[in-house]
């Protein structure tokens, strides 16, 4: 039996770890450099997915509510997360402070109930998705654990998203949104250049929904934020010798 997208995406954190583990190995017995205790000029790349738990009580309660499209109508099962990718690139502009630039992307399937003209109603389907580019700085140091040292980090982190949604059997509700995010997290360096990166995201993101009723048109919207968690594989660039400056 063929393994659905959603169980597939919420095993992609281990599939990361399983892949870099021969990386990790190369890396080990090609180089016996040890990691930076510095992190001015540092670069990395982390490829990281998990999930998140994502309330939408809001968009619920409003369409079941007095005056909503489905008032007096059985509620819908609520989804209570989806999963979630993310791909950071960053720069140590200081031993302190990080610069960096986060994509990210999820989706999500909601259901909705809505009366027929018949007097009977049915429950639709929504599919939700929300992508776009994050800015923002991250502080971080260095502590002495495991092989190469921690590098525990927090920031803040904002930019445009797109976030759109699609109800059964009604047209493509899309917008630019504003995305503000704060984390929280930590690489635990397994050797000069790779390491294992956990993450949490505070996001705020919502979304438009179609309503059915033109006597009832909202408005509606779903939240793709919430909590974000996310594993991942981090390739650290280690800072550039300093090079004397040219002479005219």
């Amino acid at each position: 039996m063929p393994v659905a997208p959603t169980g597939m995406l919420r095993r992609l954190p281990l599939l990361v770890a399983l892949c870099a583990t021969p990386a990790l190995a190369q890396d080990d017995e090609g180089s016996a450099d040890a990691a930076p205790s510095s992190l001015d000029g540092v670069g990395r790349i982390t490829v990281g997915a998990g999930y998140r738990l994502t309330s939408n009580a809001t968009l619920y309660d409003s369409w079941y509510g007095a005056k909503g499209p489905a008032a007096g109508l059985e509620r819908a099962p609520e989804s209570s997360g989806a999963p979630v990718g993310a791909l950071t690139f960053a720069y140590a502009v200081t031993d302190l402070v990080e610069l960096g630039i986060d994509l990210i992307g999820t989706t999500q399937t909601l259901r909705l109930t809505e009366s027929l003209g018949d007097g009977s109603s049915v429950s639709r389907k929504v599919s939700t998705l929300a992508y776009g580019a994050l800015v923002g700085l991250r502080f971080q140091g260095v502590l002495d654990i495991g092989p190469q040292g921690l590098v525990p980090f927090a920031g803040v982190l904002t930019g445009p998203t797109v976030i759109s949604s699609k109800r059964e059997g009604s047209g493509l509700q899309e917008n630019v949104g504003q995305a503000w995010v704060g984390a929280l997290g930590a690489t635990l360096r397994l050797s000069s250049k790779w390491g294992i990166t956990a993450e949490y995201r505070l996001m705020f993101l919502r979304g438009p929904v179609e309503s059915p009723k033109a006597d009832a048109p909202g408005p509606f919207s779903f939240s793709s934020g919430g909590n974000w968690f996310s594993l991942g594989v981090t390739y650290t660039f280690p800072p550039d010798p300093s090079r004397p400056m040219p002479t005219f």
